[in-house]
Parts: structure tokens; sequence; C-alpha cells
């Protein structure tokens, strides 16, 4: 009992896997009276057998059943052999790499407070004899103690594996938002606003509204997937299309460059389904293409109607553009809206299972003759809550609005 208080002592002092396996093979050697003691983890996928820690060959892997500690593996149960030459079971393959030569063996699973098998602790040689009753019951008794003491330095070091991947999203998280406009163009006559709710750290989307020589740039990015291999797809897509348009590309030759380098360089199946739109705001003309972005919404306030618009192309990315359609013209007459807004908003599903659809926002716009572009994000923003009762939200929410107003407000 002195002898298992100890051992308990020594192993809730060390959480580094390493150091801790060192220390339950000292113990085994030193309670059970052995020449050698050894620990072999269970690879769960694998379902093999790994030796992590003995005196003088490292990482040897079997499979599960096979040799003395894989019966015990097998067995869930101690497995005492006397003469381990004499046993069928016995592999001799570690013997021949090591150099050592295995007597009597006694195998012993680790099984956890759950019932879980985490791995086998295998002593070699006892001194003075064949390892007896006696011996079984004080193993199964460090065993437990070991199995504990395992999981706890598996969970820590999850829980710190886990910890250092939530700074590297929250690092993602800032770089993201680093790159969305902080404030709104000032441009007479008209209001605007964007909105970015990513359903987890990291999204797939992105917006932009910048004043540029060309016009007033309307972006919204959408990357297949979500975390951070699509936020950097995104934020490739959107570093790339401003290079060009500042370098003085036009609408569609800046639209064919970035969809011919992201093909390039995304993977098979990735793509990135992009509105990009230039408005002189001089003439209220708004040219745009789209990469598989849509449905593009065009309320007319002197019709009381929303003009929806398709796609222009494939989303981006997905295959080199041979031949580019024209891009859509569209004049903005004073209290229109344009409304881009990301499938996150049409497909948002409520707790029974259907999606908001086009509809809906459609209904907000005719609405929204007074409303700043902020009020109207809001409103949308409320409409979904209010439609998902609840539901969570599965994808990530983006809109940029733009409003014509009705009067230019004196600066």
């Amino acid at each position: 009992m002195e002898a298992i208080l100890e051992v308990t002592r020594h192993l809730a002092a060390p959480f580094e896997l390493t150091a801790l396996l060192a220390e339950v093979t000292a113990a085994a050697r030193r309670v059970l009276r052995s020449e050698r003691a050894s620990v072999w983890l269970l690879d769960v996928v694998s379902e093999e057998l790994v030796l992590e820690v003995a005196s003088d060959i490292r990482h040897v892997r079997i499979p599960v059943g096979r040799g003395l500690v894989g019966a015990a593996a097998r067995a869930g149960r101690v497995v005492n052999t006397p003469d381990c030459y004499a046993d069928e079971r016995f592999d001799r393959s570690v013997d021949v790499q090591s150099g050592f030569h295995t007597r009597c063996s006694l195998a012993l699973p680790l099984i956890d407070h759950q019932g879980t098998m985490v791995g086998v602790m295998q002593v070699l040689n006892k001194r003075g004899g064949v390892y007896d009753a006696d011996d079984e019951a004080l193993a199964e008794a460090l065993a437990a103690q070991c199995a504990m003491a395992l999981q706890r330095a598996r969970m820590t070091a999850a829980l710190i594996e886990g910890e250092k991947l939530r700074q590297e999203l929250e690092l993602a998280r800032l770089v993201q938002h680093s790159t969305l406009p902080r404030h709104w163009p000032d441009v007479p006559g008209y209001d605007m606003h964007g909105t970015f709710m990513p359903a987890a750290q990291t999204g797939g989307d992105t917006y932009d509204l910048a004043l540029l020589p060309q016009g007033l740039l309307v972006v919204l990015g959408d990357a297949t997937g979500h975390g951070i291999a699509p936020a950097l797809s995104v934020l490739q897509m959107h570093a790339m299309l401003r290079t060009a348009l500042r370098l003085g590309a036009t609408l569609e030759a800046a639209f064919t460059q970035v969809n011919d380098q992201l093909a390039e360089v995304l993977p098979d199946s990735h793509f990135v389904t992009a509105f990009i739109g230039l408005l002189d705001v001089c003439s209220h003309r708004l040219r745009f293409l789209s990469g598989g972005q849509g449905p593009i919404l065009h309320f007319k306030a002197d019709q009381g109607r929303c003009e929806r618009y398709r796609a222009t192309s494939f989303p981006m990315g997905a295959m080199p553009i041979t031949r580019l359609r024209p891009a859509v013209e569209v004049d903005l007459a004073p209290g229109d809206w344009l409304a881009v807004l990301s499938d996150g908003i049409f497909e948002y599903e409520d707790r029974d299972g259907q999606a908001l659809g086009t509809p809906a926002v459609e209904q907000l716009l005719a609405q929204a003759g007074g409303d700043t572009a902020a009020g109207l994000s809001a409103r949308v923003l409320g409409l979904l809550r209010e439609f998902a009762r609840g539901a969570p939200q599965e994808d990530d929410i983006t809109m940029v609005l733009v409003k014509r107003l009705a009067t230019v407000t004196a600066l």
C-alpha cells in the first residue's frame, strides 16, 4: 500500500506525456521488482499498440491482438506469462531488435475511469522468480493509477492544443476583420452600409466599399466552406482585386485576372462566389460582374418593386475564363436600393428547416423608403432572428447596401 501511494503521489505531478510515461515505467520496475517495464499506447485509428517508453527501443507498432501485450489489449485483462518462449503468443521480434532476453512477463491493460482502454503496461523478468497472484493484484492497482494519469495528461495536452488553436483563430479573425472597411466612403447623394457576421470565429465571406478612380467599388465575396481556409481564399481574392483596380485595370480586366489566378492556386472543388461592381457616382450607373453570386437585388423606388439579377458567370476560381459576358449595367434613380446579400441570409433556415428566401428581403426593401442603410441592415438581421425562432446560424451572414438618396443633403 505504501508503494502504491508513493506512485500515486509521483503520478499526480507531471503533466507532459513523455515525463509521465517515464514515471510510469520507473514506478512499475520499482513496485514489481522487474528488470524492464514498458508502456504501449493505443492508436485508436489504426488499432495498433505503439511502444512509447522502453529503455532500449522506441516506437514499435503492433496490431491489437499480436504478442502478449496485444493479447492483454484484446482480452482487456491481465496476461501473466511465466515462460514467454514457451507461449505461442509471444512475439520474439522485439527481443531481436533490442537484444534483451525476455524470461517472464506481466501485461496489464490500462483502462481509464470511463472503461476505455488507453494502452498496455508490461513488466518483464521479475527478480528472484515469476509473477504471482500478489504481483497481479499490485500491478492492477498500479495500472489503474497509471491509466487515469495517462488520460489526464492527454486531456491536458488536448486543452493546450485547443487553446493554441483558439489563439490562432482569434488572430485570423483579427486579420480578416482588418481588411474590411472601417468607414464608408463619403459620397454625396448616397448612403451605404456593410455587415459581416461569420458563423464561426473566421468566415468565408468578405465585402468592400471603397471610392476608387474608376468609381465606387462594391464587393461581396463568399468562399466555399467555413473556417480559416475559406477566409484565406476570400482574403486572397480581395487583395488581388484591390491591387488590380488600383493599378488602373478595368472591371472586366480585374475580374478576369483575379478569376484566372484563383483557378491556378485554389484546390479542386474550392471557389469563391463574388459580386464586383463599379458605380459611377456622377452618372449613377452601376456596372457589375458576378461570379456565381446572386440574386442581386435592385429596388426601383418609382415602380415600388425589385429587379433581380443573376450571376454573369461561374464562381471565381472554378476554371479560367475563355469568354467573358458583358457587364450588367443598372441605373440607380433617386430612392433606389442596391442590395447584395450572401446566401447565408436567403438560405437561413428556421427550426422547421424552411429557408427565408428572397421575397421576404424584397418586402423589407419595399418598406425601407425612409430607412438609412444601417437601419435597413438592422431590420434584415431582426427579420432573421424572428424567422429563425432560435435556430442556430449555420452560414456566414454578409450584406452590402447602397441607397441613392432622394435628395442630396447640402454639406
